[in-house]
């Protein structure tokens, strides 16, 4: 059992992974989350700063829900995070589509050779045995 105190109240808390808040803090939180999305579909042309001022919001949390692609803004904003891979500027997650296709096709590529040599090697040792009597 992994106890660790909450960085919003400081309270002791089972820690199960993610951030490091209590069961009450990420419930205030998600309510603070759904204050915030309701403001930037209310006001569409609304800059990060203006949204973290007037819903009482840090901007780095701001950052984390649209890397986490909970919130994205509009595209009359200004607002937007640079790719983790590229650099261009997108509106929510960490990497832009062609980037995302990059690494999925990347990815995949990887694992299909491994399929194909079990598949082979299975082949090879499958024979019909028979019992004697």
């Amino acid at each position: 059992m992994d106890v660790r105190n909450c960085k919003g109240c400081s309270r002791l808390f089972n820690y199960l992974g993610g951030q490091q808040l209590c069961p009450d803090c990420i419930k205030a939180l998600d309510v603070k989350f759904d204050e915030v999305r309701e403001y930037v579909y209310d006001h569409p042309g609304a800059g990060m700063q203006q949204v973290a001022e007037e819903m009482d919001v840090s901007v780095a949390q701001i950052k984390r829900w649209i890397r986490e692609e909970r919130l994205s803004f509009s595209e009359e904003s200004q607002v937007g995070l640079e790719c983790e891979g590229c650099g261009k500027m997108i509106r929510t997650g960490r990497f832009c589509p062609d980037c995302k296709t990059k690494y999925i096709n990347g990815f995949s590529s990887l694992h299909k050779p491994a399929q194909a040599e079990v598949k082979k090697e299975f082949k090879q040792s499958a024979k019909m045995r028979f019992l004697d009597k």
